[in-house]
């Protein structure tokens, strides 16, 4: 009857202290976010976006690791899974296999920014994007051009990434207290486009090119109160096109 009873006291004391262990398990919380809409881009853009916001989903990256993006998604090619898509090249739109994959690597730049990761490598479009303000913009292109962040953090960091009611949303994730962030985007100046007229300005024409403004963008974070300029960015105008001939 005394080891029995034991056993059970035993028993309940196991399944105390689990319980306990279970209750006092950090609970994993969103560190930040960020999102951009896909709505008025292609198909073949949105399907790209997809594709890698679907190799992204569940990364971790520990303590101290460096993640890249490439590395993660691997190559935009055919065999991967990607369609050729609108992306700019000079400033010219061309069709290209991984087309709106930029779009997944700036959102999550985003979303890692306001998270408080350490940028090791961010590298601007050669035009602003429309897809997200000037400055904010995170251009890849396999395997030269890439996104690398750093988890500063004392716990693992997971990415979340999916495309929901037309908004492509990348959030990051972890059992702990996310530091204290502020972004400051201060666009410094504006260049608006010409335009370039090719053939008789007194005939009726069409336009081959709506051009962009140029800028010059400084973007600033503070992360718990220590403020740091994190990029400066001079965009070049693309200049409005108008065929007459």
């Amino acid at each position: 009857m005394m080891l029995k009873t034991i056993g059970l006291i035993a028993t309940i004391g196991l399944a105390a202290f689990g319980t306990i262990a279970l209750v006092a398990a950090p609970k994993e919380r969103c560190l930040a976010s960020f999102s951009t809409t896909v709505e008025n881009r292609s198909r073949n853009q949105r399907h790209n976006a997809l594709i890698s916001a679907q190799r992204l989903n569940g990364t971790v990256i520990k303590p101290g690791e460096t993640f890249s993006f490439n590395k993660r998604i691997g190559s935009f090619s055919k065999d991967g899974g990607y369609r050729k898509a609108p992306v700019s090249f000079n400033g010219q739109l061309i069709n290209s296999f991984g087309g709106g994959v930029c779009q997944t690597s700036t959102t999550t730049y985003n979303a890692a920014l306001h998270a408080g990761m350490v940028i090791v490598e961010r590298n601007r479009h050669r035009f602003a994007p429309n897809y997200v303000a000037p400055g904010l913009d995170a251009a890849v292109a396999y395997y030269t051009i890439d996104l690398k962040l750093k988890n500063p953090y004392s716990f693992p960091v997971k990415i979340q990434a999916r495309i929901e009611n037309d908004q492509l949303k990348v959030g990051f994730y972890g059992a702990g207290q996310p530091l204290a962030t502020k972004v400051d985007t201060q666009v410094r100046q504006v260049r608006l486009p010409g335009v370039f007229e090719m053939g008789d300005r007194r005939s009726s024409g069409r336009m081959r090119n709506t051009g962009k403004p140029g800028y010059f963008v400084q973007v600033f974070r503070s992360v718990d109160g220590k403020r740091e300029l994190v990029s400066s960015d001079n965009y070049p105008v693309m200049e409005m096109v108008v065929d007459r001939r």
